[in-house]
This record gives C-alpha cells, structure tokens and sequence, in this order.
C-alpha cells in the first residue's frame, strides 16, 4: 500500500514499527478484552516536508468522546505552567480594548481559566463531552466539537475574530491540520497571534523518548515542520521558545507574513535542528536501534527484579505507558499493578496488555520493592513527593533517556 504524507503528499515509507498498538487511552474492563481495537504504530519522516508523523491513526471518536480518561488538571505542576502561559500571552499579545481569546482543545479548562478569571472574552474548543463539561465548573465558556473551518465559521458569526488563538498538546493530535489552518486563518485577526506548543521532536530524539509516539500524537513537530505547514497559509514563525514541559516541548508563535517583527530564536533554532540533523532520513534509522536497546534493557531489568523476588508496579496510567507496555511486551507477570489518581482509570486495565489499575491508596498503603516511573515527564514533582519511598529502601525504575535504578 502506497502511502503519502499528510502534509504535503510526498510517497512516505515508516522506517520501523511498534507492533500493533491499542488506543492509548483505552483503558477498559475485561468484557472489554475481546473487542478490543488495535492498529499498527508505524513511524514516517518525510524527507520533502521534514514532518514526522505516523502511518496510521484510529478515528479521531475512538480517542476523543464522552469517557476520555485524560483532564488537565490532575497535575499540579501543568495547571501552575498553564497559569504562566496565560499570562504570557496576555502580557506580551492582547493589546486590544476587549481581547478575544480561543483555545484549541482546551481540556477541562485549565488553560482558559485564567483568562475567564480576568472577565476576558474566551472561547474554548473541546470535542470530548465529559472533560468540557468538567470545564464549565470553572466558569470557561466551552465549545464542544473539533476545531476545522466550519467551527471558525460558526464561532466568528457569533463572537467576531479572534485576537489570539492558542493551544497546548493538541495541534500535533490533529491529523487534517490543513483544515485547522484554513479555520485559524478565517477566525483570526490581521494583526492576530497563534500561539501553542508540543512535544519537541529534538528532544524526543536526543532522549530515545520513543513513549512520545502513540495514536493522539500524529505529529511530533520541529521548527522545520512547522514552518512548511504554515507557510502555504501566509503564516510565519516569529519566536519559538522551549519549554520543560511533556519531557522537552517547544511553544510556537506565528502570525501573517510581514506583519510583525521575526525573533533571532527562530534561526538559532534551526540551526540547532540541523547541527542535530533532524533532516536526515538516518537520524531516524540511529533512533530505531536506540529505541530497540532501549526496550530490551528495560525487558532485561524488570526480568530481574522478578528473579530477585521483587514487587514492580507502575507509577502513573499515561498514555505513554500504553507505548511502552506494548512494544516491550510487559504484562501483568512483571507489573503487580500501575497506581494511578485519576477515577475514571482506576479499577480498570491497561490497554493491550491488562495490567490493573489501582487508586493511589492501594501503593501508598503496600509500597513495592521498585515503581517503573511511565510519567516520566513529571519526574521532579512525583519523586518530592514520594521522597518516603527512597527512604524506606524502594528503588525508581525509568527508561528515559536511559533505564536505570534510582536509588536513595
């Protein structure tokens, strides 16, 4: 089967493959099991565009609908970074007497919040039922439905146009950005900013982060990448800056051509991308092996840990975690259990391989021997606050940017 890429239709061919993967966020009960939807997760760089993406993605209602399992809010440390980044768009882009302000893919509204608190006008665009509604109790005006140019439409008939449109891990879950494209260019102002950011493609390299590749993350974008897509719709990049957030993300800043003043950041980040050879089809072949050592080092370790009589259990049901499980094999004979806070997971199993999920309380109560850390990305947060663990003789078990044994 002959396959183009997404972007700009160029023959693509994956450069590897994880096997047949489950939704991430499938989490789901054992009546569940036989009917349970899987797809091939097959990488592709596309050489003509420089986007990385992936060959094949579930329907977009298979991730997104009234029981998604992911709310924003959950983690303390996203909820204050999206405060700063409220704050930063509204000190540095909305200049106007009575700003408008749309997000895409706004969550339970952790995000527009902010700027439902400073009584400024705000729209927020969230196609899963349940954590929009979520969104409402904080006082976010909520739209439920995807984001494409017939929302654009909808939303400017009644609203006008926006002075800002931003976003945060959503543009690289959306697989027709041209027609996300054509809807931001139809709601947005002449002098209007979009503003979003998402996992980094250089970091997920540099670290073998291969968990970052899963059915809602369609794209992983570079600086490169971004500028291809939005250039055929009269946009430009005028800054990128690079955040910690999701294990290395980068936020990016556009606008139309000409109209406002390019930061030096944009070269300098490209001249990064291309020291880093992002463009080269072989950066993707070296990042193949290292994902295979990667996986057998963590197969080899936890195989370990059962020979020595240890308790493993996970630590946090990410969709990450899906990635991980189901390329690597790992099943219930080597994870007792993956703790995690989020109602909706718990008492449920993890897609693929069916693993239980277990509320907090059943860790905190029994601590294993070793916790295999899937929410890497919150890494500084999770171990402050599990500090007793190290104390009392456990050891953390990670994978990024290489498996190792953190002990006290």
């Amino acid at each position: 089967m002959t396959l183009n890429c997404r972007i700009c239709k160029t023959i693509v061919r994956p450069f590897m493959s994880f096997g047949k993967m489950p939704i991430a966020n499938g989490f789901l009960n054992p009546d569940d099991f036989p009917m349970e939807y899987f797809y091939e997760l097959k990488p592709i760089f596309c050489e003509n565009c420089l986007t990385f993406q992936i060959a094949e993605q579930p329907d977009p209602e298979k991730m997104f609908h009234e029981n998604y399992a992911f709310f924003s809010r959950t983690s303390k440390h996203m909820v204050n970074h999206f405060r700063s980044y409220a704050n930063w768009v509204k000190s540095e882009y909305l200049s106007s007497s009575d700003p408008f302000v749309v997000e895409i893919g706004s969550n339970d509204g952790a995000m527009m919040e902010n700027f439902s608190k400073n009584k400024i006008r705000h729209l927020g665009i969230e196609p899963s039922a349940n954590v929009a509604k979520e969104a409402s109790k904080y006082g976010v005006n909520t739209l439920c439905s995807f984001f494409n140019l017939a929302t654009a439409k909808n939303i400017v008939s009644k609203d006008g146009q926006a002075d800002a449109i931003i976003a945060a891990n959503v543009m690289c879950h959306i697989p027709g950005l041209h027609d996300v494209a054509k809807g931001i260019d139809y709601l947005l102002k002449p002098m209007g900013v979009v503003i979003f950011e998402e996992p980094y493609l250089g970091d997920m390299i540099e670290n073998t982060a291969y968990d970052q590749i899963y059915d809602e993350h369609v794209y992983m974008f570079s600086v490169r990448s971004i500028h291809n897509i939005f250039k055929k719709y009269g946009f430009e990049l005028i800054d990128v800056k690079h955040q910690t957030t999701h294990g290395g993300s980068m936020r990016y800043v556009l606008a139309r051509n000409g109209k406002r003043t390019v930061s030096k950041n944009v070269e300098k980040q490209i001249a990064y991308e291309d020291d880093k050879k992002l463009h080269l089809s072989g950066t993707y072949d070296k990042f193949r092996e290292q994902c295979e050592i990667s996986r057998k080092n963590l197969v080899d370790t936890l195989q370990q840990q059962k020979r020595d009589g240890k308790r493993v259990v996970g630590y946090a049901a990410t969709s990450k975690s899906t990635t991980v499980l189901n390329y690597c094999g790992i099943g219930p004979d080597l994870i007792e259990f993956i703790s995690d806070t989020t109602p909706i997971k718990q008492g449920k199993y993890s897609p693929g391989v069916h693993i239980p999920v277990f509320s907090y309380d059943n860790l905190k109560n029994n601590y294993p021997d070793g916790l295999l850390l899937f929410a890497w990305n919150h890494k500084e947060e999770i171990m402050a606050k599990e500090s007793s663990f190290l104390k009392n003789g456990g050891e953390w078990i990670t994978y990024v940017p290489h498996v190792a044994l953190i002990r006290k």
